[in-house]
């Protein structure tokens, strides 16, 4: 049976950003606002080449409707906008809206505006039970659920043919093998991108298909045995040249690109990467399966990015309200979220993409999602450790003491 998007409503959690923003005590910035309630800044992560174009076109058609009200546009790589908002809160001129993954350090800082303040009741009702939870901290809904993604293996069937490997790993052993096989038959057997981009994403399939994790709200678990059981594995690959070379100066962009172009046997990637072969390599012959774990159970990395509003010396909550509210109807937010290949956070959104088979082989993953612990304050600060030092495991780092480093600067030491 067709499994409905509102399956959406499980991979319900932020990933996050590298600021350390409750430790570093950025409360009492406030000077986003000039005093014109009627003109908006927009900072917002880019997803794509497509991505400043659409909301270009976003902001036109709002302004054409609203013509009190102008948007301004800032659109940042998911390389620079965490130090850039970073720098911007610090300095007090942070942005009206900000697109991003982490909010629970600016919420702990009292930056936010409660989500309720700045949509309509009915927006607020739209979003699926369970992104609304987790966009929460302590009952109060700060981030608006923006787009959700979950993880997927994606392989190359003509290297696989070419090394001899039969089907997609299911294990951990099972994927050293097919890796084995590719490196031999003369191609890169697995991709594993640590670089600054993302490495906690990647990081995240290892620790997790352990059977470990980040932790929770309440707790952070980077050391854990079972994680280190992870880096083991990680390391294992990474010198036994069944990766890309450098994978820890190697970001996922650049590297699904290679992908792409049939040049790698496997490697993780998102709904947006079927999009993005279609567009830069259609004749690619690829499949799609679970990610291999340590014991073959089921597992998905899910994440979800999220809106949300800056409190400022001047109130600008009406015009604020008037521009989320449009970009949440349907037909708004529908056209931007299937432009970028990603899942909806909304009910009608869901309701309207239901047949959307660029997404559909995503969707069976769901029930097994893992997330990260985004409402957790130090967060922030693991993932930041994370993309720095991880990918240490390629220069010979023990995994043990590497973690230990991780979680002490994760506790503020």
């Amino acid at each position: 049976m067709k499994k409905s998007l509102r399956w959406g409503a499980a991979i319900a959690t932020a990933t996050v950003a590298t600021m350390t923003l409750a430790s570093c005590g950025f409360g009492g910035g406030s000077n986003n606002s000039s005093g014109d309630t009627k003109t908006l800044t927009l900072m917002v992560a880019s997803y794509s080449d497509n991505t400043k174009a659409e909301w270009q076109g976003i902001i036109k058609d709002f302004e054409a409707k609203n013509s009190d009200i102008k948007v301004s546009l800032d659109v940042q790589s998911w390389n620079d906008i965490n130090n850039v908002i970073k720098t911007k809160v610090q300095a007090g001129k942070q942005p009206d809206i900000l697109n991003i993954d982490a909010f629970a350090g600016f919420a702990s800082d009292d930056l936010l505006y409660p989500a309720k303040d700045i949509v309509s009741a009915k927006t607020l009702d739209d979003f699926q039970p369970a992104f609304a939870k987790n966009a929460s901290i302590d009952g109060t809904q700060y981030g608006l659920p923006f787009i959700a993604s979950a993880r997927a293996l994606f392989y190359n069937k003509d290297i696989f043919a070419k090394a001899g490997v039969s089907g997609p790993p299911k294990t951990w052993a099972d994927l050293e093998a097919a890796a084995a096989k590719i490196k031999a038959a003369g191609d890169i057997g697995y991709g594993m991108p640590l670089g600054s981009e993302e490495a906690q994403a990647e990081t995240a399939i290892w620790f997790y298909g352990a059977g470990g994790g980040y932790g929770d709200a309440s707790k952070l678990t980077i050391d854990s045995p079972e994680n280190v059981e992870g880096a083991t594995e990680m390391q294992k690959f990474i010198t036994g040249g069944l990766t890309e070379q450098n994978p820890g100066s190697t970001d996922r962009t650049p590297l699904l690109n290679v992908f792409v172009q049939g040049k790698i046997g496997m490697q993780v990637g998102l709904p947006p990467t079927v999009g993005q072969i279609k567009e830069k390599n259609a004749s690619l012959n690829y499949g799609i399966a679970p990610i291999p774990t340590k014991d073959g159970s089921a597992f998905t990395l899910g994440v979800a990015d999220h809106l949300m509003a800056f409190k400022g010396k001047t109130d600008k909550t009406a015009s604020i309200k008037k521009f989320l509210d449009y970009f949440y109807s349907a037909d708004v937010y529908t056209k931007w979220v299937g432009a970028e290949g990603f899942l909806p956070t909304t009910k009608s959104g869901a309701d309207a993409m239901a047949s959307n088979e660029t997404i559909k082989p995503f969707l069976d993953l769901l029930p097994d999602a893992k997330f990260y612990p985004s409402t957790n304050p130090n967060w922030a600060a693991a993932q930041g450790a994370i993309q720095s030092q991880i990918g240490q495991l390629g220069q010979g780092a023990k995994p043990e003491e590497l973690l230990k480093s991780i979680q002490a600067k994760a506790d503020g030491k």
